[in-house]
């Protein structure tokens, strides 16, 4: 990629809970030798996409194919799933983790534990991989797991996913909705963020309510980071974040990737693919207006929701470099939004 089409770091895929889905490690080659899901090699390198947060996230039991029709109406409140007890949750984890390792055991991906090993991943044309767990589930409540899993090279956490876990609440998908809705963190959680920061574990807020939100404001000391949410005064959805949150982020030196998942990119809230680009800048503008333009980047969530048509999987990222030059975005601010805002506040966070 050239300076005019650089990479695309991206802060949120669900590739590998797809790959367990899908059959677990044995499948691993297909992100290799080509799967229907968003994101494989291929893909990756006819859209420029240098890597991101590969999330580990242990599924709920719940109909998918109806909580997509039921974000298809003009209102809606999905309940939120039940908790997932710990002896569940650490063998999911355990064998998504090992779908990474292998990827990276098979060549062409990099678990990255600092900017260092992100940069020179790009300079060798691998995806740079940062291991991220979204919904702490199987981490227990003395964190032990946590000190493993960080020795495996975690770097980055949500403490929850859409459902209660020890260490506080998620947000259910609804629209209209504030996220204002439950409980903050719970003494766990807050524990949870202190040793985070002693370990230089990046704390993800996407999932949080806005109780738990304020919570990791006040306890940590690290920037505060969304990796994958969007603008709540455009699209008022229980998952997008307010102004107050937003000046809260810019003022910690944090930062927001945008996600593409259609019902938080929509202004009616539906999960349908017919975004225009329009819309998704729209959303860009606004968060570069309130952050500034050394805060906003990408948090695709490709391969975990319904994409915009002109995004359906990462071979498309080069419609929105276009979008993005034709909107009147300049080389210098549309690099930041690639990659170069991600690894300036894994840096930050990091400290390498």
């Amino acid at each position: 990629m050239n300076s005019s089409n650089p990479l695309i770091f991206d802060g949120h895929n669900d590739v590998l809970s797809k790959i367990f889905s899908e059959g677990g490690v044995i499948k691993a080659a297909s992100f290799y030798n080509g799967r229907k899901g968003a994101l494989d090699l291929q893909k990756a390198q006819v859209g420029g996409f240098g890597g991101g947060f590969f999330a580990v996230y242990v599924p709920s039991q719940f109909d998918l194919e109806f909580s997509y029709q039921e974000m298809e109406k003009a209102q809606y409140s999905l309940p939120l799933p039940d908790p997932i007890e710990w002896s569940d949750a650490v063998g999911v984890v355990a064998s998504q983790v090992t779908i990474l390792r292998e990827l990276e055991r098979m060549g062409g991906l990099v678990i990255c534990r600092s900017v260092s090993d992100i940069r020179n991943a790009f300079s060798k044309g691998k995806i740079a991989a940062i291991f991220h767990i979204e919904g702490a589930e199987a981490i227990d409540p003395d964190l032990h797991m946590l000190e493993v899993l960080h020795s495996a090279g975690l770097r980055s956490i949500g403490p929850v996913w859409s459902r209660p876990t020890i260490f506080g609440e998620g947000v259910p998908f609804s629209f209209p909705s504030s996220p204002d809705i439950g409980s903050g963190l719970t003494e766990q959680g807050i524990a949870l963020v202190k040793r985070c920061n002693e370990l230089k574990i990046m704390l993800d807020l996407s999932h949080l309510n806005e109780a738990g939100f304020w919570d990791v404001a006040h306890y940590s000391e690290a920037p505060l980071v969304a990796t994958h949410s969007n603008v709540h005064s455009i699209t008022p959805h229980s998952r997008n974040l307010t102004n107050d949150q937003l000046r809260a982020i810019k003022d910690s030196d944090g930062m927001v990737g945008l996600n593409f998942a259609t019902a938080f990119l929509r202004e009616d809230g539906k999960m349908l693919a017919d975004v225009p680009m329009a819309q998704i800048l729209k959303h860009l503008d606004y968060l570069i207006e309130v952050l500034g333009e050394d805060r906003v980047g990408f948090g695709s969530d490709y391969d975990g929701a319904v994409m915009p048509d002109q995004l359906h999987d990462v071979s498309d990222l080069p419609n929105l470099r276009h979008a993005m030059t034709d909107h009147g975005y300049d080389e210098i601010l549309i690099k930041k939004i690639c990659h170069e805002n991600w690894l300036r506040v894994l840096e930050k966070t990091w400290g390498s």
